[in-house]
C-alpha cells in the first residue's frame, strides 16, 4: 500500500518543537531586553520647567550636590531645592535672565517650579538615600557624572537585578566619606582592600532579603 505522507514529514514533530523553542526563547529574549529599565529608561531626558545646567553649577563653579539637595543625608530622599535655594544667589547673580524667568515668577507668586523627576523608583519600592551616603557610596554611582550634564540623564536602569548586584558585591562603589559627591573619583589600585576594611569598620551588610526594599 502506498504511502500517504512523504517520508520527510516524520521529521515534522522535531521541526515544530524546534521552530516553537526557537518562537518561544526569541519572544523571550525580545521582551526581557526592550521591555526592561535597561532599554526603556536609561538615556531618559525631559525638558524642564527652567534650562538649569548641571555642568555649570556642579561642574564649572564646583557647586556640591547637597547645597541643593540638602535632605540627601539625613532622609531617605534627596529632595529637589525649592526655589529659595536659587534665589539664594539669583537675587543678585544675572536676575534679569529669560532663562530665570520662570523661577522669577515662582519667587513672586509662592507657586512651585514643576519639575520633572528624571529618577523615580516604583512606589512598591524603599529607598533611603542617607543609609547609602553613610555607607560610602557616592551619588555617581547611580546618577552618573552629573557635572558633565546639560541636562540630567538617567544612566543606570535601578531595575531590581541593578540593585541587587551592588547588594551583593559593593566593593567597587564604596569610597572615603569625603569623596562623596566627587564627580571624577575613581577606584584607587588598593580598592578591594579598602572596601573590605570600611565594610568591617561601618558594620555594611547589604540586605538581599525582600523586605529591605518592599515595605
Amino acid at each position: 500500500m502506498a504511502q500517504i505522507f512523504p517520508k520527510w514529514t516524520n521529521r515534522l514533530p522535531l521541526i515544530m518543537a524546534l521552530g516553537g523553542l526557537l518562537v518561544v526563547g526569541g519572544g523571550v529574549g525580545f521582551f526581557w531586553y526592550y521591555g526592561s529599565p535597561k532599554y526603556l529608561e536609561v538615556g531618559y531626558r525631559p525638558e524642564q520647567p527652567v534650562p538649569y545646567s548641571h555642568k555649570l553649577h556642579a561642574g564649572d563653579l564646583g557647586i556640591d550636590c547637597r547645597y541643593c539637595h540638602n535632605f540627601a543625608e539625613v532622609s531617605h530622599e534627596a529632595n529637589v531645592p525649592p526655589v529659595q535655594t536659587c534665589m539664594n544667589c539669583h537675587t543678585l547673580i544675572k536676575p534679569n535672565s529669560e532663562k530665570l524667568a520662570a523661577v522669577q515668577e515662582s519667587w513672586a507668586t509662592g507657586r512651585p517650579l514643576q519639575w520633572i523627576r528624571v529618577h523615580k523608583l516604583p512606589e512598591y519600592a524603599y529607598f533611603d538615600h542617607s543609609a547609602h551616603l553613610r555607607a560610602g557610596v557616592g551619588c555617581a554611582s547611580c546618577h552618573g557624572n552629573v557635572a558633565e550634564m546639560e541636562k540630567v540623564t538617567k544612566v543606570e536602569p535601578m531595575s531590581m537585578g541593578w540593585c541587587l548586584d551592588c547588594h551583593r558585591d559593593p566593593d567597587m562603589h564604596l569610597r572615603p566619606l569625603d569623596q562623596i559627591t566627587n564627580m571624577k573619583w575613581v577606584p584607587p589600585p588598593n580598592q578591594l582592600e579598602f572596601a573590605a576594611k570600611v565594610k568591617k569598620e561601618r558594620n555594611i551588610l547589604p540586605p538581599e532579603n525582600c523586605s529591605a526594599c518592599h515595605r
